[in-house]
């Protein structure tokens, strides 16, 4: 079963009528039942159409996804840093892959369906005791991103878990170093309020929903792995001095953005 989804997401098609069932459904949450507040997206219409990594920070399973797919399908139709009137889903961006954790897209069907919008599923980072025993991705699936970046863009979150300042993991990094990315920092607030931890069920209406899209970073590719780690991570804003602000630099950027 699972190889027949993986060829059917390559079909451009089935990956359309996915973004528009998804897209309808999820639409009155992120437009309606809360508000939106979109910036930085002007620059998406400059991005080259392949190997551009979107890093950001992770609040929710599925709303985060879904809300980028919304915003890049809303700016194929040249709408900017907002996404008015849904009838872009008629003719969605699809060049678009996420990075997601191999054990969170089993087991629902609605997971199954997600992995149709075009994940790439990844097998997580393991912990043995207090040891890490796998610090880099797994050869397999390295190819598989080397291979998205090739053809398209591709969304991944280093944290991996949508837990807050919770440490970057090196196979971002790893990647960068190999594939050579143009590389687009994103930082969220809001969801995490808003959506249950799925991100498929309300948890506070009327929320206010963020998205930032930064610069492209201006990334040495020969510096160790560290070291472009915790440039990514302070562009996502998740390293260590912004955890130090706390609490309340999330809450003013939410009532400010």
């Amino acid at each position: 079963m699972s190889s027949f989804i993986q060829r059917l997401k390559n079909f451009s098609l089935v990956r359309k009528l996915v973004y528009f069932i998804v897209g309808t459904a999820s639409y009155p949450g992120l437009a309606l039942v809360n508000k939106l507040k979109i910036s930085g997206a002007e620059q998406l219409k400059k991005l080259p159409r392949q190997n551009v990594l979107f890093v950001s920070n992770h609040q929710t399973y599925f709303a985060d996804v879904i809300t980028f797919l919304h915003i890049f399908s809303a700016a194929k139709w040249g709408k900017k840093n907002r996404l008015g009137i849904p009838y872009y889903l008629l003719n969605p961006f699809t060049k678009v892959n996420y990075v997601a954790a191999e054990e969170t897209m089993k087991g629902s069907w609605i997971s199954r369906l997600f992995t149709l919008a075009g994940a790439l599923t990844v097998k997580r980072t393991w912990v043995k005791g207090a040891k890490e025993v796998r610090k880099t991705l797994d050869p397999s699936d390295t190819r598989k991103i080397q291979r998205a970046l090739e053809k398209n863009w591709i969304i991944t979150f280093p944290q991996g878990t949508t837990k807050p300042f919770a440490p970057g993991r090196k196979g971002t990094a790893f990647i960068i170093k190999q594939n050579k990315p143009i590389v687009v920092p994103v930082v969220i607030n809001g969801f995490w309020r808003a959506f249950n931890k799925k991100g498929l069920k309300f948890k506070k209406k009327g929320s206010l929903l963020s998205v930032k899209f930064k610069e492209p970073l201006m990334i040495d590719y020969d510096a160790p792995s560290e070291v472009i780690l915790e440039q990514v991570m302070d562009a996502i804003e998740q390293s260590k001095k912004y955890m130090m602000m706390g609490k309340h630099h999330w809450q003013t950027t939410n009532q400010l953005s």
